[in-house]
């Protein structure tokens, strides 16, 4: 019926109700019009009847809320899926021929008698539909192998598939390990594995450990780990450059464990990005030297930066804190100490105020300030990059802390200067924060107490509590130490005074934790920004040959609201080369672009945005094309993978002698795979607009008539 093989209609009530209701209605419908005033013609009044009827049964029909299964059965012709692997690892020389077999391969299962109903893709980066003629124009240029693409794009199909055929390495460079996600598609996977298994004679860096952020001037150490396979005793040379600039090489013997790991000493002189390498010299023998490279950055922050210490009064804690600050060869100490009214003991106040990179305020503001160099330290904390370090004492004026509320991680409304001893309560979801790195919650709860003022705060929503306090061993919901990261803004409070007790408790049991809390808190205070008005960058660092390099942007105000109206262009330089990019904008303050390079080597970016002719800011990067061809770097057929994807789906593994096999399975397949699909619909009429129309329609009708005939 109508195409249908079976339509249902269900309600939700029972049907019996449904009934009794449409007799006690037509009922009613009829005592209304069993006489009319004044009278009409039977011809009417019937009619009017029906109207009615028909209202009222049409309303009950949408209470009980009806719906229509259609149930259609449709002839399914069985597809089989093959997917061939068009990425460049397929051009890797080795003892298997892999681009003689994978040609071999196209043509004996095009050739074959498989039911005609199959279709063909590539895959790489990206899947592409085939048709059976082009399958012998791959040109397996794909510069990645993403697994997880085939199957997100069979989850979107409604063909009839009975099996997915993945010719490949099985060298994944790219997406997820998609085993769970094809087994939950019920379909067998049939894998053909190309190249050659067994472990090459070869040497590779596994990978480089190394520091993302160090100082200029600093040395640091960078660790690389080196494999080999069938080279051991052999003597080889490792190099680190900085660019082309080589730097450090270390001659070592390869150990018979395949392993060995060789330190550098690096110590950059300027602050920047640097593009940094670890090479080694060839072997005879290996069977690549692709993998003998790894290319890495790192981030030289600016040796030196300025901390200011101003303090409310001499005290310990100033005291103890510039000992610890000062002892870091990074850091250039500052202080400020007011001893009476606008006045410090230390000279240059504002040439100190306007070099600081970060403040610490211990005790500070009182009500003495000087409200000239106040002013300048608000315009100092709110319109530079300047971050903060706070400690609160019951000497502190609320109303000009309140000034700093844009910056402080908590707003106060009122102190004392009477005060409670407290001891750190440190929260366990905290302890790997970087704040507290190095230390322990044991540690902490050793700690001797400090000197909290009584006082009513509260924490900002976008600020993280570290540590709570403890009253005579009682955890209490109260903040003792408070982060906040907002915008470009960093800030850590501590609300307690006498925090140099944790110096001296801990200095007879030689542990650091005041030390390392310290230089921790700096550390973090002076980190990148993790918000800047104006952000650009690259998808990646490295690209293989022939990848689009893919940019994004965001732009925010000064309140750091998204603004999707800018025009932001990046110019793009290389050696001899330079281009310029528009990017297209997304909303949400989000921009995106991409180019594609033609040649490969370093490349640097510098992009800008603006806005009705005025620059909300910039950005730079860099990023490398083709020195790292990751499709090369693992030069051996991953059998583990292949396997366990056609095991777990229900399939089977071959290798390229067994295609005839694999042949014969699929026919099989076909021939015991079902034909028919039962697809199933369900329209809710109850929900349905015109089902109301159509009562209102009815009920106008009805009424008009009426009136047209002088009826009430």
């Amino acid at each position: 019926m109508f195409g249908y093989d079976k339509i249902d209609l269900s309600l939700s009530f029972n049907y019996i109700y449904f009934i009794i209701g449409v007799i006690i209605l037509a009922g009613y419908s009829y005592y209304v019009y069993r006489y009319t005033l004044p009278p009409v013609s039977n011809f009417k009044r019937y009619f009017l009847l029906l109207l009615r009827s028909m209202a009222l049964v049409l309303l009950l029909f949408i209470f009980f809320e009806p719906v229509i299964t259609l149930t259609k059965k449709i002839i399914l012709t069985p597809t089989n899926l093959f997917y061939f692997d068009d990425s460049r690892s397929m051009l890797i020389d080795d003892k298997s021929n892999r681009l003689a077999t994978i040609k071999d391969l196209i043509k004996k299962i095009s050739n074959s008698s498989i039911d005609k109903n199959n279709e063909y893709f590539s895959f790489g980066s990206s899947v592409k539909l085939l048709n059976a003629d082009s399958l012998n124009q791959l040109k397996f240029s794909e510069p990645f192998t993403d697994f997880a693409s085939i199957f997100s794009d069979i989850k979107q199909t409604d063909k009839n598939i009975v099996s997915i055929t993945i010719v490949s390495d099985g060298v994944i460079t790219e997406g997820s390990t998609p085993i769970y996600t094809a087994e939950k598609l019920g379909i067998p996977v049939f894998t053909v594995g190309i190249g050659d298994s067994s472990r090459q004679n070869d040497i590779e860096i596994k990978n480089i450990i190394h520091n993302d952020f160090i100082y200029a001037e600093t040395p640091t150490v960078i660790l690389a780990t080196i494999l080999n396979f069938g080279f051991s005793g052999k003597p080889a040379s490792v190099s680190l450059f900085d660019g082309n600039k080589l730097l450090e090489q270390k001659n070592i013997i390869l150990d018979k464990s395949g392993v060995n790991s060789v330190s550098f000493d690096y110590t950059p002189k300027q602050s920047g990005e640097k593009k940094l390498s670890v090479k080694i010299d060839k072997v005879e023998g290996e069977t690549t030297l692709l993998n003998n490279q790894k290319i890495f950055y790192i981030n030289v922050l600016s040796n030196k930066f300025n901390v200011l210490l101003i303090a409310g009064s001499p005290s310990p804690d100033l005291t103890f804190i510039k000992n610890t600050l000062s002892n870091d060869n990074n850091l250039k100490v500052n202080t400020l100490t007011q001893i009476a009214a606008g006045k410090f003991l230390e000279q240059n106040a504002d040439s100190k105020l306007d070099s600081a990179n970060i403040i610490f305020l211990i005790g500070y503001p009182t009500n003495s300030v000087s409200d000239e160099f106040y002013n300048l330290l608000v315009n100092k904390l709110e319109n530079k990059n300047t971050s903060l370090f706070f400690i609160l004492t019951g000497n502190v004026s609320v109303n000009k802390l309140n000034r700093l509320k844009n910056i402080l991680p908590f707003k106060i409304q009122n102190i004392e200067n009477n005060y409670i001893q407290v001891q750190p309560d440190i929260q366990i979801n905290e302890i790997n924060n970087p704040i507290l790195q190095g230390t322990t919650i044991s540690e902490w709860n050793n700690l001797p107490p400090v000197e909290q003022a009584y006082s009513i705060i509260n924490v900002n929503p976008e600020s993280k509590i570290l540590s709570k306090v403890q009253i005579a061993n009682t955890p209490r919901n109260i903040p003792l130490i408070i982060s906040r990261s907002f915008g470009s803004k960093r800030a850590i409070a501590i609300m307690a005074k006498d925090i140099w007790r944790w110096k001296l408790q801990t200095a007879n049991k030689n542990l650091t934790l005041f030390d390392n809390f310290l230089i921790n808190s700096v550390r973090w205070l002076n980190a990148p920004e993790d918000k800047k008005r104006v952000k650009i960058i690259t998808s990646k660092k490295f690209y293989s040959s022939g990848e689009p390099v893919e940019f994004t942007a965001q732009v925010y105000d000064e309140s750091f609201n998204p603004i999707n109206e800018a025009e932001v262009k990046i110019t793009i330089t290389s050696n001899n080369y330079k281009t310029e990019l528009l990017l297209n904008s997304l909303g949400s303050g989000i921009y995106e672009g991409s180019f594609l390079p033609d040649q490969n080597g370093d490349y640097t970016f510098a992009g800008s945005a603006l806005l009705d002719g005025k620059n909300l800011g910039t950005d730079k990067g860099n990023f490398n094309v083709g020195d790292m061809e990751v499709e090369f770097l693992d030069t051996k057929m991953n059998y583990d993978f292949l396997n366990l994807l056609s095991t777990q789906t229900k399939g089977k593994y071959f290798p390229p002698s067994k295609i005839d096999d694999l042949i014969s399975e699929l026919k099989n397949i076909d021939l015991q795979s079902s034909k028919e699909k039962i697809t199933t619909s369900e329209i809710r009429l109850w929900s349905d607009e015109w089902f109301m129309a159509i009562v209102i329609l009815l009920f106008a009708v009805e009424w008009f008539l009426r009136k047209r005939s002088g009826m009430l």
